[in-house]
């Protein structure tokens, strides 16, 4: 497409023209002369950004042009300036830029410094010094929370921290948690373990894809492992496994846990569908465990989740396996190498954690 630039000679658009040494005054031309033509500014927009991609000006830049030709200024160049240079970095100047960023937390240095009409050097100055401000990437959550879900974490882990705090010791007597997860075959080595030294010109290193295996259920508590079941292939686990599991639970915390023998087990699980089943719900009525509410959506309270699965799947990085047995021997072998201030730990992170939710306002906790 050719246009005609007030005052220049034809200029053609196109993919191939140079467009990333754009002058600014070049651009407001293209901008003028569409502005003239009728078009609107956000159809100006959608011209520049199929023609100059990531050298296109910002929507609020277009925008402004756009405004100032509507109340008839004619130059594309900046207004002159006489005298010394003013100071930009001044209160109303910062207060200008705090506006823009509270607006849009994603916009770019350039789109501020083309808004306010200041250098990106002075912008930057601004953002870090002067507002103490810096960009950073988004988190992967479990779900982005609802108000009521953040006010329900709230209320929970204020009740669960009162009864912790009532008597740590007894707490951590009487606390056992089960999880499941997957292990498998081959675990690939996290980002940070597969890191590599190359040379210029190498390819990045690569990793396979885990390799399917079985599924294992692990009940502990602060002393160590109670007892881990290992699903058998082609199976599920249902409401009734579950159940099952729980009563095998119960005879093992006599063999293992004889302490228990005269208290009631303090018994935390998570939302998930077959622990919260009618018959599982049952057995744990029948077997008298006092059940320790867990917010819906919570990986980040369940000491599973946040301790003890994470560390076997780093322990488990890298390492190859021919078979099943091979696996669940050398799960069994990592979890028994572990000292018991490893399983305590895991457990009395939780007064932590439930303190960093209720200070989060029921927001998820990171560390």
């Amino acid at each position: 497409m050719c246009c005609l630039l007030p005052g220049q000679q034809s200029v053609k658009i196109n993919a191939s023209s140079n467009f990333s040494k754009m002058e600014k005054f070049e651009i407001r031309a293209v901008i003028k002369y569409f502005f003239l033509k009728g078009l609107t500014a956000t159809d100006i927009k959608k011209e520049l950004d199929s023609t100059l991609g990531d050298s296109s000006p910002s929507n609020t830049t277009v925008k402004r042009w756009v405004a100032e030709f509507k109340m008839g200024r004619k130059s594309t160049n900046d207004e002159p300036r006489s005298g010394r240079p003013i100071e930009v970095t001044t209160g109303e100047m910062t207060e200008k830029v705090h506006k823009i960023v509270l607006t849009d937390r994603r916009v770019k240095v350039r789109e501020i410094a083309e808004t306010v009409s200041i250098s990106t050097e002075r912008v930057r100055n601004i953002l870090h010094e002067h507002l103490t401000m810096k960009k950073l990437c988004s988190r992967w959550v479990p779900r982005l929370l609802t108000p009521v879900q953040k006010q329900c974490r709230q209320d929970i882990s204020t009740d669960c921290l009162a009864l912790y705090k009532s008597n740590p010791t007894e707490f951590l007597r009487r606390f056992i948690t089960v999880d499941e997860t997957w292990v498998h075959h081959y675990t690939p080595e996290t980002k940070q373990q597969s890191k590599q030294w190359t040379v210029k010109g190498e390819p990045a290193p690569k990793k396979a894809k885990t390799v399917a295996s079985a599924s294992k259920v692990i009940f502990w508590d602060a002393r160590g492992i109670i007892f881990i079941d290992y699903l058998q292939k082609g199976k599920t686990i249902t409401g009734v496994y579950y159940a099952n599991l729980l009563e095998k639970l119960n005879e093992e915390i006599k063999r293992k846990r004889p302490h228990l023998a005269k208290k009631k087990v303090l018994f935390h699980q998570d939302n998930a569908p077959v622990h919260t089943s009618h018959i599982a719900m049952s057995k744990i009525h029948q077997l008298k465990f006092e059940l320790l509410r867990h917010p819906p959506y919570s990986p980040d309270l369940a000491p599973c989740d946040f301790h003890l699965f994470p560390n076997l799947k780093k322990w488990l990085g890298g390492k190859r396996f021919t078979n099943d047995n091979e696996v669940i021997n050398a799960v069994n072998d990592y979890f028994a190498d572990l000292d018991k201030s490893t399983y305590q730990s895991g457990i009395t992170a939780l007064e932590h954690r439930w303190n960093k939710c209720i200070e989060l306002n029921g927001d998820y906790v990171e560390k």
